[in-house]
């Protein structure tokens, strides 16, 4: 990271007080409002307070409720213990949605700009800014955590010295706050002390590139992974480099390293064991076929054109509003993508939410009758008393998850970013209303990075949900309990690397990275965490066409790996650097050169006169009839002349049994290693 490169607010939550006067001053306590935000400044993670241009004033304070609807005055007279508010005045500010469905209570803070400081620690100089600091989280050593009411931070520095002011939580956010540092440092309890947080930061060099795997300590990777196998993916299972090693050592033996043959393989750790359903088994698999070296070809070359625009959008469609020569058009947003301007309408059709023969009364009808449909899902959560909610721990447990995860989805992105956006409160109520439309599966983590794009781009709290709904029916079983769908992906991934590259698959499985657990992420989720958003938008409307073949994203991986086994190879990677490589990928791929080559990568094995048949079924090359072949001057692409007729079937791809929309008469298929 260059000098120049401006720091990455990683947290950022307004409304966080000092309390200037002491315990023993007789006088009135005068809160200091402000700033507080995690900061990643040319790899070393900053935390840095920064006071308001005025200060508050205690008689008319403003707590936010518990509900997050509305906002408390709190009445404060000196003299007085701080206490909650007690007989709090309720001022509530709706704005609605729609006029029938007056649902979402939002409020709105004013924005004010924090005084601006120097670098450095405390700096009392003037006195706008004498309570602003800045420091490291290598110097914290801890944090104490106070309950009055409310939260109340006090950091410990490793220079015994340093004294900073306690920071007080009155509007919520202290948590957020923790979450955020434990993505950065190693957070234990104190043995004597509950209420006191030990802070310790690994290997500076690795910490700048990963978030901290490990909340505890005293819990290491494998019981993390039993507990929570998605939250670990998620956080950092594709991040492990020597966490493996010190999550079984104590912080005594920090300094420590283990000889190189005592390093933790993936058989030792039992990855494959602890994730329920992840285990892939050979043994166990009586339907293995052999696949050896094969001469493929050569690779073809393929073309990419520019996003379909508005006014070529407009032409595919009829004076009645049906599309027309949908085959041709799934063609056309395969090699180019949408203009950004077309998403809003044309992902509708993409995701199965219209149909491509409706018209446009039919569509105002279909929405009329989805947006009475949603509200009242959403009214069923809504209108749950805190009586009710309280003997339902399903329900309690989703919107516990489902609140953290919204506040450190896409914060970054201007539709979410900083603090009482709307469009956070968008995205956690869609994915309530989901609770509602799914009670089995519920939520789980991964699916807020779902959800955002479809979001950014509809604009619309209807047209998301219905949006993400058609997105789940693809995604569903990666996020089932059993995780089969998961472990079919990757065993169907494992086996055509196996055929690309019979070398490069012999050098991961001899590095137990054959069954290419660290491409977990990239399946999970649809490379959301690996992509800049453009491109991620770009990728997804691309693979929602359904072409060029079945399980496309499955060539995907293919295609970054085969740009990355060079240097795998030659760096002799073993386990440990590998998922270290493969995470520092995460927004430096070029997701056009991905999609050239996967295309590419398609057309060869798509050549190749014989073909085991496990990787037909894999891509789909037996029910060719169902995907339509690119072919012609205008997509250059090599093909031979004996493609069928393509039809208008929606065709959806995701490795399970659920190909099709309509109709969902095809039964999937048989994969690899699996009888």
């Amino acid at each position: 990271m260059s000098a120049d490169t401006p720091p990455k607010v990683l947290f950022e939550h307004e409304g966080v007080f000092i309390h200037s006067n002491t315990e023993d001053s007789e006088e009135q306590d005068l809160l200091v409002s402000g700033f507080l935000r995690i900061i990643d400044k040319d790899g070393e993670i900053i935390v840095e307070y920064k006071p308001l241009e005025d200060t508050v004033d205690p008689s008319n304070m403003l707590c936010a409720g518990k509900d997050s609807s509305s906002v408390m005055e709190w009445a404060h007279c000196p003299g007085e213990e701080r206490s909650p508010p007690q007989q709090a005045v309720v001022l509530e500010q709706q704005q609605s949605y729609e006029t029938e469905w007056d649902m979402i209570n939002a409020v709105s803070f004013p924005k004010r700009k924090p005084c601006s400081n120097g670098e450095g620690a405390l700096n009392h100089t003037h006195e706008k800014s004498k309570w602003s600091f800045t420091f490291s989280v290598w110097d914290l050593r801890s944090v104490t955590v106070k309950e009055e009411g409310w939260s109340r931070l006090v950091f410990g520095m490793k220079e015994p010295p340093t004294s900073l002011p306690s920071l007080h939580f009155h509007q919520g956010g202290s948590e957020g706050f923790l979450d955020c540092l434990r993505r950065y440092t190693i957070i234990t309890e104190a043995p004597d002390d509950e209420t006191c947080l030990l802070v310790s930061t690994p290997n500076r060099a690795l910490s700048q590139s990963f978030e901290n795997l490990l909340d505890d300590n005293n819990y290491g990777l494998v019981t993390k992974l039993k507990k929570d196998p998605y939250v670990t993916t998620l956080g950092g299972f594709s991040k492990v480099t020597n966490y493996i090693f010190d999550a079984f050592r104590g912080p005594e033996l920090e300094q420590q390293r283990r000889p190189h043959e005592e390093v933790a393989d993936l058989d030792i750790l039992g990855l494959g064991e602890v994730i329920p359903g992840l285990e892939i088994n050979q043994q166990e698999e009586p339907g293995f076929e052999v696949i050896t070296r094969m001469d493929l070809g050569a690779r073809p070359e393929v073309t990419r054109r520019e996003p379909l625009s508005a006014e070529d959008w407009a032409k595919h469609q009829d004076q009645e509003g049906r599309v027309k020569n949908v085959p041709q058009l799934k063609k056309i947003i395969f090699k180019g993508g949408l203009c950004h301007a077309v998403r809003k309408e044309a992902w509708k059709f993409l995701l199965g939410y219209y149909t491509w023969d409706s018209t446009y009364d039919e569509r105002k009808g279909q929405q009329r009758r989805k947006t009475d449909e949603y509200f009242r899902m959403k009214l069923q959560w809504k209108s749950v008393s805190e009586e009710q909610e309280r003997r339902n721990s399903r329900l309690r447990d989703c919107r516990s998850l489902i609140e953290k995860d919204v506040n450190r989805t896409d914060r970054t992105n201007r539709f979410y970013e900083g603090i009482d956006n709307p469009g956070l409160v968008l995205l956690h109520d869609v994915l309530m209303t989901y609770c509602m439309y799914d009670f089995d599966l519920g939520y789980v983590q991964g699916m807020s990075d779902l959800l955002s794009p479809i979001l950014y781009v509809m604009d619309n709290e209807v047209d998301a949900f219905w949006c993400f709904v058609s997105f789940m029916d693809q995604m569903h079983q990666n996020f089932e309990e059993p995780m089969q769908g998961m472990k079919t992906q990757l065993i169907q991934l494992s086996t055509l690397l196996r055929l690309l590259d019979l070398a490069f698959w012999n050098y991961l499985e001899s590095q137990d990275s054959g069954y290419l657990y660290f491409c977990f992420r990239w399946l999970l989720i649809r490379f959301k965490r690996e992509l800049s958003y453009p491109d991620v938008l770009r990728l997804w409307e691309v693979m929602w066409t359904g072409l060029p073949c079945q399980n496309f994203h499955l060539l995907l991986c293919c295609a970054i790996l085969d740009s990355e086994k060079r240097k795998i190879m030659e760096e002799n990677y073993g386990f440990n650097e590998i998922l270290k490589h493969i995470n520092e990928l995460s927004m430096k791929l070029d997701i056009e050169e991905i999609l050239h080559k996967s295309e590419a990568i398609c057309m060869q094995i798509r050549s190749c006169k014989e073909l085991p048949h496990s990787i037909s079924e894999i891509l789909g090359f037996n029910t060719e009839s169902e995907f339509p072949r690119l072919e012609g001057r205008e997509f250059g692409t090599l093909d031979s002349p004996q493609s069928p007729i393509p039809t208008q079937r929606q065709v959806f791809s995701n490795g399970h049994n659920r190909h099709y929309r309509e109709p969902p008469t095809h039964n999937g298929c048989k994969v690899a290693f699996i009888s």
